[in-house]
């Protein structure tokens, strides 16, 4: 067999070879590779959705923070304490000396007009006496003056008789009849009944002002039993019991603060029986440094936060205007900050501590979340944006951070106002998903995959 015989045959085998495979793979090696295929699974594709039903928000004690528009770059934060009004307390006194019986008990809650303590007192009894005697000498006056004004209108009409008689006797004389020792006789009359007019006018005199002297003496008596029933709060007295005892009221609701004497103990005059003071009549003291003054003035937006890392939301917040301090503290270089908040939180109470946020002038606003919503993985800033098509699914998301004022972050883009982003509970969603995250691409805030860095 020649060479050239030889390579042709071996072509001829060659390509029967390869035919008897291509024969093989379009038969057999297609459909069991289809059926293979069909039995597996589908790769999910990558997703930054992490479920958070309410199971898992309660073990975790997950929280959540909207977003927020908030001239983060123009706010001044400085620290301060709640402190109560000078007309949140008032003290209930008792002006007399006497027997107290307590009907309120420390700390008890009460409304305005509730009954509060009732005082025996002796003081208090002679003052109604001598009130009730003055008023029986008033009352008296009258049908006295009604008595002398009928005496005197009789005397009247008796000069007026004896005048015209006189009248009639010198008429008579004239004309050469009638006796001079009638005549006489009759001035004498005239005489006696106008003295006795006049003493009657004296002493009419004497009673108008005997009267009003009563009646002053009265109005003093009064006037010093409404002062001390003012001064104690007290209601006007029962008629059962007026003539030792008085029964003091809450004249403002609030809450009894202390107790200065025991029920059944005895009170000196002006002594002190107990506070009661209205705890949402407070206000809030922040101290600034006076280098900020210059940034500062009456008026300014102001928020009142709680202190971080508490159980107080950082969004529960209070807001007021700002009013700067009468003066500085020279020693320390601080001013005092003061605001009157619009409306209370359940938590403010005098003396809690806080933080004052003062938005000051110029500052532009713009979305942000609180700083601590913000976790890392490695180097790369997280958040969990709660989906706003399910409440219990969130969305890992790559921050877009700008500036921070130590509490708030300016976040530039992937959310809106309103949103809620994860709290509490952030750091444990990052651990949880940070073997999810998908390598050699990227998400989008709508939670679509891209491959590659843009």
């Amino acid at each position: 067999m020649t060479t050239q015989t030889f390579r042709s045959v071996l072509s001829l085998l060659a390509l029967a070879t390869l035919l008897g495979a291509i024969g093989c793979f379009d038969d057999a090696t297609p459909q069991a590779t289809l059926a293979a295929h069909e039995s597996e699974p589908a790769a999910a594709p990558p997703s930054n959705r992490v479920e958070i039903p309410s199971s898992v928000r309660k073990n975790l004690g997950m929280t959540f923070a909207r977003v927020e528009s908030r001239a983060v770059a123009q706010t001044l934060r400085v620290p301060g304490r709640f402190e109560a009004i000078a007309t949140a307390r008032r003290e209930y006194r008792a002006p007399l000396q006497g027997q107290v019986e307590l009907l309120v008990t420390q700390y008890q809650r009460v409304e305005a007009g509730q009954l509060l303590y009732r005082v025996s007192s002796a003081e208090w009894g002679a003052l109604h006496e001598e009130i009730a005697a003055t008023q029986a000498r008033v009352d008296s006056m009258a049908p006295l003056r009604e008595a002398h004004r009928i005496h005197e209108a009789s005397l009247e009409a008796r000069v007026t008789l004896w005048k015209e008689r006189l009248v009639q006797l010198e008429e008579l004389r004239d004309a050469g009849g009638g006796s001079a020792a009638q005549i006489a006789t009759t001035r004498e009359s005239i005489i006696d009944a106008s003295a006795e007019l006049a003493d009657i006018r004296e002493k009419d005199a004497e009673l108008i002002a005997q009267q009003k002297s009563f009646e002053a003496a009265l109005r003093s008596l009064f006037s010093q039993r409404d002062l001390v029933l003012r001064a104690g709060g007290a209601s006007t007295p029962t008629h059962s019991g007026w003539s030792h005892t008085y029964e003091v009221n809450a004249i403002t609701p609030g809450v009894v603060e202390s107790i200065g004497v025991i029920s059944g103990g005895l009170v000196e005059d002006s002594g002190l029986v107990l506070t009661i003071v209205q705890p949402e009549l407070i206000r809030f003291r922040a101290r600034a440094l006076q280098s900020d003054m210059g940034r500062l003035r009456d008026g300014l937006a102001s928020l009142i936060v709680a202190p971080q890392g508490g159980t107080i939301g950082l969004q529960e917040t209070m807001a007021g205007l700002l009013q700067i301090g009468l003066s500085a503290d020279p020693d320390e270089r601080t001013v005092d900050l003061i605001v009157q908040p619009s409306t209370l939180s359940s938590w403010a109470r005098a003396g809690v501590s806080a933080h004052l946020e003062i938005t000051l002038e110029g500052g532009q606003e713009a979305l942000a979340i609180p700083l601590a919503t913000v976790v890392r993985d490695g180097v790369t800033p997280i958040i969990f944006r709660r989906d706003p098509a399910n409440a219990d699914r969130a969305i890992r998301m790559q921050a877009d951070l700008g500036i921070s004022d130590g509490r708030w972050i300016v976040i530039e883009s992937g959310v809106k106002d309103g949103d809620e982003v994860v709290l509490a509970g952030n750091y444990q969603l990052m651990l949880a998903t940070a073997g999810n995250a998908a390598k050699g691409g990227h998400f989008h805030s709508d939670g679509t995959f891209h491959e590659g860095k843009d």
